[in-house]
């Protein structure tokens, strides 16, 4: 999916979860909101000539999404070394709290090395994966 550089991101986050199961849904939404958000507002500026793409998938052991801007990547940044939310930066903070967001809702978090492109991973626990199959 490809669309240009914008905050209005409701359809976008419907689409993207269509196939996510609905317990999941509320976490995940608010990750790949931020993650959407970044990639718009600091990658791509708001500029609406420029565009973001994201590729998802499904295997068995979770789901995965690839989000690429056209921007000119960063040189910092945030980590949270204990990834809880009691080290999540104060709200009043202008960076950090998306990062420490991603690494608290996705099991996979990498960035390639001209940041510009996220890949995010959520994986299915098994004991739960198996419950879903028998009961369907």
């Amino acid at each position: 999916m490809s669309f240009t550089s914008t905050l209005y991101l409701c359809p976008v986050l419907d689409l993207l979860l269509a196939k996510i199961p609905d317990d999941l849904q509320p976490e995940i939404r608010l990750g790949l909101q931020e993650a959407l958000v970044n990639a718009a507002k600091h990658g791509n500026k708001l500029d609406p000539t420029k565009s973001i793409v994201v590729q998802f998938s499904v295997t068995p052991e979770g789901y995965s999404w690839v989000i690429s801007d056209q921007g000119k990547g960063f040189s910092s940044y945030h980590s949270c070394p204990d990834h809880s939310l009691e080290a999540l930066p104060p709200d009043e903070s202008e960076n950090g709290r998306g990062f420490c967001l991603l690494h608290e809702i996705f099991d996979q978090v990498h960035w390639n090395q001209q940041k510009t492109e996220l890949r995010l991973c959520k994986q299915v626990k098994k004991g739960k994966r198996q419950l879903l199959s028998i009961n369907n």
